[in-house]
C-alpha cells in the first residue's frame, strides 16, 4: 500500500474532495456556531486581543514571520483565552496522524500543529501556516487532518490561520463526509476582528460541553 506525506498530496479542495469523496454542504444551518449565539467578551479580554493584534503588526512589519512566531505571538494566546489549555480539555501538538484515501487506498501520514482534545474525542484542529501564505492553500491540507479523526461519529471543528487572517471550518461524518467554512477574518481593518474569532472559539468551546 502506498505511504505518502499529506502535504505532497493534498494541495487543492478537489484532490481532498476526490480521495476521501468529501463534500461542502450547502446547508445554510450546519454550520451556525460562527455566527450565532457568539457570547460577549470581557474588557479585559478585548485589551488583550488588541495587545496581540498590535505585537502581530509591530512584527509582520519587518517582513514574513514564520510558522513559530505566528504560533507565539497570535495561536497559543488565543487558545488560551478560549480555555483550551484548561478543564475539561487537553491540547496537544505535534500530533503524527495516518489515514486511508476512500477511493485508491492510499495511506496518507502528516501532522497536526494543535489538537484539542475533550475526553479523548478530537475537537478542535488547528494548522497554524507562516505569515506570507494565502489561507486557502491550508483548507485542504486541515480538512485531510480532520477526516483523520478516529470517532467520525463526532463532528469536528477545525481553524486555518496564517496569524493575520483567519478561517474555520467544520467537519462532519455522521451520514456522509461533508463540510462548511465561515467568513475569513483578517487582522488588516481598524477594527480587531480577533473579537470575532475569540468569540467563536468560545462558542465552539460551549456547544462541545453542553
Amino acid at each position: 500500500m502506498v505511504q505518502t506525506a499529506i502535504t505532497q498530496t493534498i494541495k487543492t479542495l478537489n484532490d481532498v474532495h476526490n480521495k476521501f469523496n468529501l463534500r461542502r454542504t450547502e446547508d445554510e444551518q450546519f454550520f451556525t456556531e460562527w455566527f450565532e449565539n457568539l457570547p460577549e467578551l470581557t474588557q479585559q479580554e478585548q485589551a488583550t486581543l488588541d495587545q496581540i493584534r498590535d505585537r502581530y503588526r509591530y512584527h509582520r512589519a519587518d517582513g514574513v514571520l514564520a510558522e513559530g512566531a505566528v504560533n507565539l505571538i497570535v495561536v497559543s494566546r488565543l487558545l488560551e483565552l478560549a480555555g483550551f489549555y484548561d478543564f475539561p480539555f487537553k491540547l496537544r501538538s505535534e500530533v503524527s496522524v495516518e489515514i486511508t484515501t476512500v477511493v485508491d487506498d492510499e495511506i496518507l501520514r502528516g501532522r497536526i500543529d494543535f489538537l484539542v482534545v475533550l475526553e479523548q474525542f478530537w475537537v478542535v484542529v488547528l494548522e497554524a501556516k507562516h505569515s506570507d501564505l494565502n489561507i486557502e492553500l491550508a483548507i485542504p491540507q486541515a480538512l485531510a487532518y480532520m477526516m483523520a479523526n478516529r470517532h467520525p461519529d463526532q463532528p469536528v471543528y477545525g481553524m486555518v490561520t496564517n496569524g493575520g487572517m483567519f478561517a474555520f471550518l467544520k467537519l462532519s461524518q455522521q451520514a456522509f463526509p461533508e463540510y462548511d467554512i465561515s467568513d475569513v477574518f483578517s487582522l488588516l481593518p481598524r477594527r480587531n476582528q480577533l473579537y470575532d474569532v475569540l468569540q467563536i472559539f468560545k462558542r465552539v468551546a460551549a456547544v462541545l460541553q453542553d
